[in-house]
């Protein structure tokens, strides 16, 4: 493994959604994540659980070792093997992780400077913080859900972006990197509570700010960056596919409208919010007079600020992510490669996920079991280990 979080061992206690990307983001940055799983039941699980588990992208570059948590030899394993990491991380309801034996006391009792990475949707105190609930739900708590979508219509549903993912998974792999930094010299470890509504509200928080200043409404699709503006947003092209257009600045608004031929002085009046409904229509049929590559051909790559909309299959044949290989290859599967990008300490592309349970005898090697004591616990249930 490569990456400047080479030599950081993290152990993931496995699950579905943010917790697996925020192991993802670690493991793509060259830590050693071993991940704790369950072992599998002959149905698979949950038709959702079985899709989401053990995926090929999100859970590329780690270790697995397969245990049933119910035995105390199972719970024994996970206690040192927290031992002798930097990072652990979980993603159950609060309390789950006490009840198992491994909740933050067990394993800092072994370990003083572990941290001890939370996620959770709700976080780990507040009146809601026993409940389910999903993406959609967390980031309903920020503000966030209220602001997208059209006005007339009820707020649109977001990919688990806001969510699980940036207000979630990021969190917490941010959170822990940074509680990691300060054990480093404190010598002591600590719990990060990670929760998927403080994250969706701190990505907020520049509509917040503008809030304050008179400058948002509260109103959906009535400010210059959720639709309402003319200029900027999503418009057909003559071929059904969509151009997005960001011209928000005065300047780049004037490049995008004489790069378009706009002559009409109506465009001069680019922040009078009671024009846009017109000028998104003058806009709207200007735009369908071409396809969208014949745009392309007009306005990209200048500071007019348009990019074409490309969809999953286009967009990593796109020139700009195919010189930065945003996208790579592996296995068969088209997947986004590991970013942010370290000038020294270059991350590589983690192997592909591995089947569950497949590095479960080396783990147990490596914590000074025998042949015989893991033989045992493979045939007692204890360990599961993945087929050849």
């Amino acid at each position: 493994m490569s990456g400047p979080l080479h030599g950081v061992t993290v152990i993931e206690l496995a699950g579905i959604g943010p917790g697996p990307f925020a192991g993802m983001m670690l493991a793509d940055m060259g830590a050693e994540v071993i991940r704790i799983d369950r072992i599998p039941t002959p149905g698979g699980g949950s038709s959702l659980e079985a899709l989401m588990r053990n995926d090929g992208v999100v859970d590329r570059g780690r270790r697995s070792i397969a245990l049933n948590m119910k035995d105390p030899r199972a719970v024994e394993t996970v206690l040192q093997l927290a031992t002798r990491a930097d990072i652990l991380i979980e993603g159950f309801r609060p309390g789950v992780t006490e009840k198992l034996g491994v909740g933050p006391k067990d394993c800092m009792a072994r370990n003083p400077k572990l941290v001890y990475g939370r996620m959770t949707g709700w976080g780990q105190t507040g009146p809601l913080a026993q409940a389910a609930g999903h993406d959609l739900n967390y980031i309903a708590l920020s503000g966030a859900v209220h602001a997208m979508g059209p006005a007339d219509r009820p707020p649109a549903v977001p990919l688990n972006l806001v969510g699980d993912y940036g207000g979630g998974g990021m969190l917490l792999a941010l959170g822990v990197v940074a509680a990691l930094y300060e054990a480093r010299g404190s010598g002591l470890g600590q719990v990060v509570d990670a929760a998927i509504t403080d994250g969706a509200a701190v990505l907020m928080a520049a509509q917040y700010g503008l809030q304050a200043k008179g400058f948002w409404s509260d109103q959906r699709e009535s400010n210059f960056l959720d639709g309402s503006a003319h200029f900027y947003g999503n418009y057909a092209c003559a071929d059904g596919r969509y151009l997005s257009i960001g011209a928000i600045e005065p300047q780049f608004y004037r490049l995008l409208l004489d790069k378009c031929g706009v002559t009409d002085p109506h465009f001069a009046q680019q922040w009078e919010r009671a024009e846009w409904p017109a000028l998104r229509e003058k806009l709207t049929a200007l735009f369908l007079r071409k396809s969208r590559d014949e745009w392309c051909e007009v306005l990209e790559g200048s500071d007019a600020c348009v990019a074409p909309v490309l969809s999953m299959a286009e967009a990593p044949a796109h020139p700009h992510n195919k010189a930065r290989g945003i996208f790579v290859e592996q296995g068969g599967c088209m997947q986004p490669a590991p970013a942010p990008r370290f000038e020294r300490t270059p991350s590589a592309l983690p192997p592909v996920a591995p089947a569950i349970g497949r590095d479960s005898v080396g783990i147990l090697r490596s914590l000074g079991q025998s042949e015989a004591e893991i033989e045992a616990l493979v045939a007692s249930g204890v360990v599961h280990r993945a087929p050849d």
